[in-house]
């Protein structure tokens, strides 16, 4: 007898609601469910691609230890103990930072993001890592620099806005990052529906700009100085006055900071003409409700920091800054605030071991990750957890990557498949599948365009045996745990694990929140009451809230010191004639990266379904460029770098700025020993052997994966003799 039970595509951020379909145990059919509160019935493809990772036959579903070449299956009790020996002797032999912990993006999608937290409270190493030195620190570090912590994002209220502005992120793929929205091509076009105008500014022609009212085609790296330029227009030319907010503070030392940097200035540097900069900046402060975008692209770049920063500077002096329409922020239903505000959240004292990169809450940027590993010295990092990561594959720098991993002295690895990472480990603990889980989601609500409480029920019952992320990582809390604190394992390990479990602290997290009973009375929210609410529990659109989210001193800081003082240095190095993105000898075209709906990072390349048909690791590449170098569509051609080189087809189309071509990430799943057959049959190039781990954001550390030098050339066919 079929069954349909309501659950969540947990497989990227926008946590899309789904109604999935079982029928002896097999998974029939997966479809949007259109009372879901957020995504309202709207799914991508990625959605169908639950069924296939839990059908999966390579799927990891007991603990493997490596033996010779290969593995073999092993209780979980073996592999605690096994792993939990390994790490405490690494400890006890060369001190707590010998172990290191890198976590993937993955890990933040999940109910075990808390017992993740205190595994690496328990480690107290200062080797910690994860994707999000490759994704979106120079967000955090604006956030705690203007706002007071990193974990102030603020949000696009696209649902609400008048004029969208869109730099360096494509939500028409992604359904939004860092501004959760499903079912964004709707969104969007709403905007424009309802009078609005949208603008996007990218390198390409994106899907995000094809549903555009106008595509801006800035030049790689160039955000920055479009930015430059439109405050310039709007605080010196047009001498906009300051925000009438008592709790903003340093607009004289902003408009001080772009007085000089005029749209002619900016405009060879952006790609972009001086007339253009001045519109876009009028036009912006002309509308009732505005709001600027920025993600990903811009994260990309060595001036994300600066490019973010200025993102916000802009919303705010134009009147958007914690405004309907604008940049907002979240009232989510378990208010994590208080709590993570007790963390590192901002930069710490120590640095990486060269000294060179400062470490950010109390993680390190992951260009320090091989090194850390390889480098000789009593500190170096010997042992290393990774959880739902893949940065061999993921981080720039794959060889060398792939050689520290290799020379590691212990790794344990959580995770569903023998990755480019995980096959380098010496256990592996696979976590439950994504339909075997009930979660309530802390990270997302955070982020999303609209407030919402949803819970994600499980479809199948999780094998006897089988462990969720959560339990694995209380068990790994109870196992690194020094001997005099553990004392009998077992009973240590249960308690752990049972009082770790994610819905104890989502049913005191919502109880508490700022819709709980505890505050709202008997008529406020509770688990049960979402967990019984199909679809979630709507709690309104986003409203003004930074007031209180800044406390009793705090104040919105429009011109931090530091990055006022990284700006001036940017700009007098151009002033001198210096040229800080110079093309090296032999480098002609700028590399930027692009999304595809169809895939995610490096991790469902191991479903048909996602990468059946036409190649979709192609180096996109404008027809005038293509032609001088005698390239045609789909012949194959080495890209090169000054760091590495890589073949892919090309894929000819005026979609891409001239001198500038495009790679997908995620793909290169061509090494010897990974447990994913269809992954490896449609292997790809991995693009961030093209990229220096080296190259970052001189401010966050993030790693610098756009704009990079390359050059192109077809790579000959020999011809039968």
């Amino acid at each position: 007898m079929a069954r349909t039970v309501p659950s969540q595509c947990t497989l990227c951020e926008a946590h899309c609601g789904v109604l999935v379909t079982v029928e002896d145990e097999r998974v029939t059919r997966i479809e949007g469910d259109p009372e879901d509160v957020l995504s309202r019935g709207y799914i991508c493809p990625k959605a169908t691609a639950l069924a296939d990772l839990h059908h999966d036959p390579e799927r990891l579903r007991r603990p493997v230890r490596r033996v010779g070449d290969g593995w073999e299956e092993i209780s979980w009790d073996e592999a605690f103990e096994l792993v939990g020996r390994e790490l405490r002797r690494v400890r006890r032999e060369h001190g707590r930072d010998a172990v290191g912990i890198y976590y993937g993006n993955p890990a933040v999608h999940s109910s075990g993001v808390l017992n993740l937290l205190l595994l690496r409270f328990v480690l107290l190493t200062r080797h910690a890592w994860s994707a999000s030195s490759a994704d979106q620190f120079p967000q955090e570090h604006v956030a705690h620099r203007m706002f007071g912590s990193n974990l102030l994002f603020p949000i696009a209220d696209v649902d609400h806005t008048d004029h969208l502005v869109v730099l360096g992120a494509n939500p028409a793929v992604s359904n939004g990052s860092v501004t959760t929205m499903p079912d964004a091509r709707g969104r969007i076009r709403a905007v424009r529906e309802r009078g609005g105008r949208v603008v996007v500014v990218d390198p390409r022609r994106t899907e995000t700009a094809r549903l555009a009212d106008e595509h801006v085609a800035v030049r790689p790296g160039g955000d920055v100085h479009l930015l430059l330029g439109m405050l310039h227009t709007l605080l010196v030319e047009d001498a906009l006055p300051a925000p009438d907010h008592p709790r903003h503070h340093g607009f004289d030392r902003l408009v001080d900071a772009v007085r000089d940097w005029t749209p002619e200035d900016a405009a060879p540097h952006a790609g972009v003409d001086a007339p253009t900069i001045r519109r876009l900046a009028r036009d912006l402060a002309a509308a009732d409700r505005a709001v600027v975008y920025a993600r990903i692209g811009v994260c990309h770049q060595v001036t994300g920091t600066l490019v973010h920063w200025l993102v916000n500077a802009l919303n705010a002096v134009t009147g958007n800054l914690d405004a309907p329409g604008g940049q907002m922020f979240a009232t989510p239903a378990v208010d994590l605030l208080p709590l993570l505000r007790r963390l590192p959240t901002g930069p710490n004292r120590w640095t990486d071991r060269s000294g060179v990169y400062r470490s950010f809450r109390a993680e390190l940027p992951s260009a320090t990750l091989a090194d850390s590993i390889l480098e000789p010295g009593p500190d170096r990092v010997r042992a290393m957890i990774t959880h739902a990561g893949n940065p061999v594959l993921s981080a720039a720098g794959e060889s060398r990557l792939d050689e520290a991993f290799a020379a590691l002295d212990f790794h344990v690895a959580i995770d569903l498949y023998v990755t480019e990472t995980s096959r380098h480990a010496d256990v592996i603990l696979p976590p439950t599948s994504h339909l075997e889980r009930a979660e309530f989601d802390v990270v997302f609500q955070l982020l999303g365009v609209r407030n919402v409480a949803r819970f994600n029920d499980r479809v199948f019952a999780p094998p006897d045996g089988a462990l969720d992320d959560w339990e694995i990582l209380a068990r790994l809390v109870a196992e690194v745990l020094p001997l005099p604190l553990r004392g009998v394992t077992g009973r240590i390990a249960e308690t752990v694990v049972a009082q770790l479990d994610p819905m104890h602290v989502a049913r005191v997290g919502i109880a508490a929140g700022p819709h709980g009973v505890l505050r709202r009375g008997p008529g406020g929210l509770t688990l049960g009451r979402v967990r019984d609410r199909r679809g979630g529990v709507d709690l309104g659109a986003l409203e003004p809230r930074l007031h209180d989210l800044l406390g009793a001193r705090g104040r919105v800081d429009l011109a931090p010191a530091d990055l006022a003082a990284e700006l001036d240095r940017v700009l007098e190095a151009i002033r001198g004639g210096a040229a800080p993105d110079a093309a090296p000898d032999g480098f002609d075209l700028r590399l930027i990266g692009r999304r595809h709906l169809r895939s995610n990072n490096s991790w469902l390349h191991n479903v048909e379904a996602m990468v059946k048909g036409r190649d979709r690791c192609t180096v996109l590449v404008h027809p005038a460029d293509a032609e001088e170098r005698g390239i045609a569509d789909r012949d194959r051609v080495l890209v090169t770098s000054p760091h590495g080189e890589i073949e892919v087809p090309a894929e000819v189309s005026d979609e891409i700025r001239p001198g500038t071509v495009a790679i997908p990430h995620g793909w290169g799943h061509d090494q010897k020993g990974v447990g994913w057959s269809t992954a490896a049959a449609n292997g790809g190039a991995n693009v961030n052997r093209l990229h220096d781990p080296h190259q970052v954001d001189v401010v966050s550390g993030n790693a610098a994966l756009n704009a990079t030098w390359v050059r192109l050339a077809a790579v000959a066919v020999s011809q039968p003799t």
